[in-house]
């Protein structure tokens, strides 16, 4: 082995062999256990979500694997209709100067496939870095021919059965893009807005109870004032129970519009009136719905004031008899610039009561940055009642069982408040949706035209053209566990890997995907897609914050695979920063978080400090200081490993027949080994990453490493050891390293294949072509615990410790040999003393040890305690006693000059004040130091005072 482990030195070419091997493909053989990969954007990179879901998804496939399942970790990606759309226009319109328009939909369509095929797999060149063991050879695409074919079924068949239909519904409309998106898509911002509080005049002569010829509405977008259908007030509030069913003028327009009773109005908040805007708000629409209001919708698709109102009864019907007349001044205007206009015109007429600033929040698109406007539009919805109650129920009888359960919780609340879900997309990349119309409107819905002819008996003559609209991505991912095992035909994947075992999501997805997959897949199938759905938190900065490019504070988890220089990161982060003042935000912190740039780590130290951070919580902080413990992690395992093949190659490790003798320390470990595998099985069964990482963790560096190979060596090293002691230890060695490097290959697959290939002959494994991922599963054997092994183990290492911390309290230069004295103890640890001092010389560094039977004949000496027996260590000859005490004087005198120094800092009333919390708080930190410094010394030197 090189001496120093270099991941990028093995992570690449032990990919490229498993993948040419054909490792990661199904073995035929044992019970399926499968796993869909939720699919990342076509257009996408790896982020740090992705690369921690994928390193969860990673552990469970190969642990499963290597318990002898039949595993199958399905890989694809989605189309991501508006992402990939709008890069591909943006690249037309830098290298060309077109838009779509100019191509035309299907020139256009054909750039995105070109796109597609010579673009379209960074994200999946990046799961490679990952190590993700799925199946490269079924990748999947949600625009592929086969997924096109489920996609266009489904639809069909729930529109036959009215599942499926077409009405004219608010919805969030991109103004830019000028598409209906998902509320997964809206990015809800907060800011400093205004609340307008308007006066609106009481018609026909009616007054307040308190007098007053007007009502206040207060709102926050003043432009859908024009498509008020109301007024509402609590029907609890006695300040305007006499007004229900009166009328007020709506100011600018001059319409008359109800006073109405309503639960939505606040009585508690501002003047417990509110304007209702059923076409503009999806508050006011279903007050709207419940008060049997018109739908008057004031806005084109741009977001512009139309000349005239559309008016549409709540079924989307025209509603020619209601007046569509506004205000010709702001027709064409842009809705911001008729806010403007309708607030000064309202201060001109002297119906402004008052501006409020106030927080709240705006919605934007994600993909076009513009503010979200409800508008009602002609779209295809998904009547969802019917479909969510087995969905509910399939939850509620434990088919489908949540991990952590808590989360059932947050699913059960939006299934049993399920709206009817909008389905179409106002695109042109994407499944279109099969409907055909003729030149009257009627729609025919069929998979394809000649279908739709033949089903609605429509003449060859009739002229038909295929709906416009795209459906939601949602639509087609939300077949994602069937479709892409060849539904709707019954092959013999669907019935060999169907239902999947466990999705793995995070749970701001549990309404958007999962909720969606699994009302589809019932109906489709008669199967839930999954059995558990294994819901993690999300990822985070350092502080707690969720990493955005606006932020600066994106990690990449490539750049921490590879590392990337200062200049680069900031480079990165800033990006296309137009904010000049934020660029530098940005730089600031970047140089401050990271002021020697990034080393590299490896793959195998990130997805270990991933699932190390794999708790039950809803925030996972990530920690570059993890992330530094696990590379040192890798490099202590791959020191070890040196050590141990020094120590075994070449050699008899005990593979043969001849005689075996272990030791004390070889019981004990392979008694530890046994604990350790029971609790890591069971950590990973209980989807506890993070406490199988930690249990491994503490195993290796802890008592392998630090305890065992040192306590290897006495006997490797003893001339006067026997052949069968040694052989012993070896072949402990060589078998507990291996069955380590098994249980660590879920979580870090490459250096455990890398070390296992030269380990694995040694222990008498087989090797030569053979892969560590297709070895069996650590199991725990009970009949191998020691306790007696443990006991006499902790006793061994207690005295060690013992005799380093004297050296250590009393400053003996560690390489010195040491006379110790033991006393007051059992007879059991007279025993321990005899039966292990060659580990106690060694380790220890002692000249001797001698069991003293009466305590009282003790020399001067420094001491510890190791239960109730007293490890003692002569003075005498040691230590210059004057020259120790005079030093430990000076460093108390010198604790006591700093200590008096932050003590008057922090009694300054005016620092304290003025300095920023942190700083204080770091002055505080540094006393409390220097104070514990001083109490040790003080110990120290009482200590030795008294010998």
């Amino acid at each position: 082995m090189d001496k120093t482990y270099q991941p990028e030195q093995i992570e690449t070419r032990w990919y490229e062999r498993w993948e040419a091997d054909n490792r990661f493909a199904p073995s035929g053989s044992g019970s399926p256990y499968s796993i869909m990969i939720p699919p990342p954007n076509v257009t996408g990179s790896l982020h740090m979500g992705h690369a921690f879901q994928d390193t969860i998804m990673d552990a469970l496939i190969r642990w499963r694997r290597m318990q002898g399942h039949n595993t199958l970790w399905q890989v694809g990606t989605d189309h991501a209709g508006i992402a990939t759309q709008m890069l591909v226009e943006r690249k037309l319109a830098a290298e060309t100067g077109q838009s779509r328009h100019d191509l035309g939909r299907e020139a256009f369509i054909d750039k995105v496939w070109e796109w597609k095929h010579e673009s379209g797999d960074h994200i999946t060149r990046q799961l490679r870095r990952m190590g993700a063991s799925v199946d490269w050879s079924r990748e999947r695409f949600t625009m592929d021919d086969g997924f096109y074919k489920a996609v266009q079924e489904v639809f069909v068949r729930l529109h036959e059965e009215g599942l499926i239909y077409r009405g004219k519904r608010l919805v969030n409309w991109d103004p830019t893009l000028h598409t209906a998106i998902s509320d997964l898509e809206v990015e809800n911002r907060e800011q400093q807005g205004q609340f307008w509080h308007f006066r609106y005049p009481l018609a026909d002569g009616v007054t307040t109870d308190a007098g007053k010829d007007h009502l206040v509405v207060a709102t926050t977008r003043p432009e859908t004032l024009l498509g008020d259908t109301g007024v509402a007030v609590n029907p609890e509030d006695p300040r305007y129970a006499s007004l229900i069913g009166k009328f007020v003028e709506l100011p600018l327009v001059g319409r008359r519009i109800p006073i109405v009773a309503d639960e939505h109005a606040d009585m508690e908040k501002g003047s417990g009136c509110v304007k209702v805007t059923p076409a503009h708000d999806f508050n006011d629409y279903e007050v709207g719905k419940r008060q049997g209001h018109v739908l008057i919708n004031v806005f084109t698709l741009d977001a512009k004031v139309r000349e005239s109102a559309e008016v549409f009864d709540l079924q989307g019907r025209p509603r020619p008899d209601v007046d569509p007349t506004l205000p010709a001044k702001y027709a064409g205007l842009d809705r911001f610039e008729a806010r403007t206009l309708i607030v000064a015109d309202m201060d001109a007429l002297g119906l402004l009561d008052q501006v409020e600033t106030v927080s709240n929040t705006l919605p934007y698109g994600d993909r076009s940055g513009d503010v979200i406007e409800p508008l009602l539009t002609d779209q295809w919805f998904v009547a969802v009642e019917s479909l969510a109650k087995p969905a509910i129920e399939a939850v509620e009888n434990g088919d489908i069982e949540f991990v952590p359960k808590n989360y059932e919780n947050m699913y059960f609340a939006w299934m049993r408040d399920l709206q009817d879900w909008c389905i179409s997309r106002q695109l042109w990349w994407g499944h279109r949706i099969p409907a055909w119309y003729d030149a009257d409107g009627n729609v025919y819905v069929a998979r394809t035209e000649s279908e739709a002819r033949e089903k609605y008996g429509l003449s060859a003559d009739l002229a038909l053209t295929q709906d416009e609209d795209v459906l939601d991505t949602w639509f087609s991912s939300g077949l994602w566990t069937f479709g892409t095992l060849g539904w709707p035909e019954k092959t013999e994947d669907l019935a060999t890997f169907h239902p999947t075992s466990v999705l793995v999501t995070g749970f701001d997805i549990i309404f958007f995907w999962v909720a969606r997959m699994i009302m589809l897949t019932l109906k489709f199938t008669g199967e839930v897609p999954f059995k558990q759905v294994y819901v993690h938190g999300l990822v985070r900065d350092s502080h707690g914050q969720k990493m955005s490019k606006s932020k600066g504070n994106v990690l990449d988890p490539i750049d921490l695979i590879d590392g990337i220089e200062l200049d680069s990161l900031v480079e990165k982060r800033i990006g296309n920063m137009m904010q000049p003042q934020k660029a530098k935000q940005i730089a600031k912190a970047t140089r401050d978080d990271f002021p020697e740039g990034i080393e590299p780590h490896g793959t195998d130290a990130l997805r270990y400090t991933f699932l190390s951070l794999a708790t039950t919580g809803r925030d996972i902080k990530f920690d570059m200081g993890r992330l530094d413990g696990y590379r040192n992690f890798c490099n202590k395992l791959w020191n070890a490993s040196r050590y141990v093949l020094m120590n075994t190659e070449g050699q008899d490790t005990g593979t043969g027949d001849e005689p075996v003798e272990l030791s004390l320390a070889d019981r004990w470990i392979v008694s530890r080994l046994q604990q350790t595998e029971a609790q890591v099985t069971k950590a990973l069964e209980e989807y506890r990453f993070d406490q199988a990482s930690q249990a491994l963790y503490e195993f290796v560096w802890n008592e392998y490493c630090d305890w065992y190979l040192e306590l290897s060596k006495p006997v490797l090293w003893d001339d006067n050891a026997s052949p069968s002691a040694k052989r012993g230890t070896r072949r402990t060695l060589v078998r507990v390293l291996e069955a380590i490097l098994r249980l660590a290959h879920p979580m870090m697959p490459f250096i455990s294949e890398e070390i296992w290939q030269r380990v694995a002959p040694l222990a008498g494994k087989a090797s030569g072509g053979e892969s560590i991922m297709n070895q069996p599963w650590p199991q725990a054997e009970a009949s191998r615990i020691d306790e007696q092994a443990t006991r006499d183990i902790e006793w061994l290492k207690g005295v060690i410790v013992a005799v380093r911390n004297i050296r250590t309290e009393m400053n003996i230069a560690p390489g010195r040999n040491l006379d110790i004295l033991l006393t007051k103890g059992s007879h059991a640890d007279r025993e321990r003393l005899e039966a292990n001092r060659v580990f106690l010389a060694r380790m220890a560094k002692l000249d001797s040890a001698t069991w003293l039977d009466d305590p009282e004949q003790a020399p001067l000496s420094a001491t510890q305690l190791v239960g109730e027996m007293e490890v003692l260590v002569p003075m005498a000859d040691l230590i210059d006693k004057d020259a120790e005490l005079a030093r430990l004087t000076k460093e108390i005198d010198k604790q006591d000059t700093l200590i008096a120094g932050i003590e008057k800092k922090l009694g300054n009333e005016s620092f304290v004040a003025k300095a920023p919390q942190a700083v204080v708080q770091k002055e505080r930190d540094k006393l409390a130091e220097f104070q514990t410094s001083r109490r040790a010394l003080v110990e120290q030197r009482n200590k030795i005072a008294a010998l």
